[in-house]
């Protein structure tokens, strides 16, 4: 068992100099004000986004349906042959207070994206008084890597899934009598399926890193089950994203690219575990 898990369930100490150790209700007294804290910058950030959201309305989540985005116009300019063009839909409100709650609703996603490296900060702040201080050396690498995974998922379903799945989905119709006119709230609820679940989905060499460090999987149990785990992850992608194939495998693809990415971390990890171990063997 690591010193993460050791610390934790023996409780850890409150600092280097503090031969003081914390019981269980420190632990959750302690949890409770990294909570809080991440909860007020997300609350924060949420205020200053209601403040502007007119403004990140119409730069922000309505840009992918329009034909100036900018992957719109990089794919144009590739080709005429790689040229998409994304129909015109107008959005409309069914329910009373819709836009007020869309607005409010949008905020709380804008605050949670954006202060997701402080909320991961806070995170490390809980256990990282459970850390040897050979593995508080990467603290901030693994930090900025999290963040930088985060960043970049919800970035490629905005810029590149997006696009392609307002395009196919928008232009889709089963018959003459139909016409694509969707409502607000189906418009939001779309678009932050293709960034913030895509943005989670990035931090599985995160995971993966964890995991291997308490000894759950390594890198010969992630290799031996690639199949299996090529068949999970687009069964995830199926599921956090619309039912259509195209845009399954613009998800399926890139998290199988980081589930061998993966395999590297968790193989680095271990090979780091044998040379601490024979280190104290000598």
């Amino acid at each position: 068992m690591s010193g993460l898990l050791k610390k934790i369930v023996s409780g850890a100490k409150l600092s280097k100099d503090d031969s003081k150790e914390m019981g269980f209700l420190d632990h959750l007294e302690e949890l409770r004000w990294h909570v809080i804290r991440a909860g007020i910058a997300v609350i924060a950030i949420s205020s200053v986004a209601l403040m502007f959201q007119n403004e990140i309305f119409e730069y922000v989540i309505y840009a992918p349906k329009k034909p100036s985005f900018i992957t719109y116009r990089l794919f144009c300019a590739l080709s005429e042959a790689t040229c998409i063009h994304p129909p015109e839909l107008q959005l409309i409100t069914r329910e009373m207070g819709e836009q007020f709650f869309m607005g409010i609703t949008v905020s709380l996603y804008i605050g949670l994206i954006v202060a997701f490296p402080y909320i991961f900060y806070e995170f490390w702040k809980f256990i990282k008084p459970g850390l040897y201080e050979g593995e508080l050396k990467i603290a901030n690498r693994l930090i900025a890597a999290t963040s930088f995974l985060f960043i970049l998922g919800v970035c490629f379903g905005y810029y590149v899934i997006a696009p392609f799945a307002i395009t196919f989905l928008g232009s889709y119709t089963v018959g003459t009598e139909a016409i694509n006119s969707p409502t607000l709230s189906s418009y939001v609820n779309y678009m932050t399926m293709f960034t913030i679940p895509v943005g989670l989905s990035f931090e599985l060499p995160i995971v993966v890193y964890f995991l291997a460090k308490i000894g759950i999987i390594g890198p010969e149990i992630m290799k031996k089950f690639r199949k299996e785990a090529f068949l999970i992850i687009f069964i995830v992608a199926a599921v956090i994203t619309p039912p259509d194939a195209l845009t399954q495998i613009l998800v399926g693809v890139p998290m199988y690219v980081l589930y061998e990415i993966s395999i590297s971390v968790a193989a680095r990890v271990v090979r780091d575990a044998k040379r601490e171990e024979q280190k104290q063997i000598d």
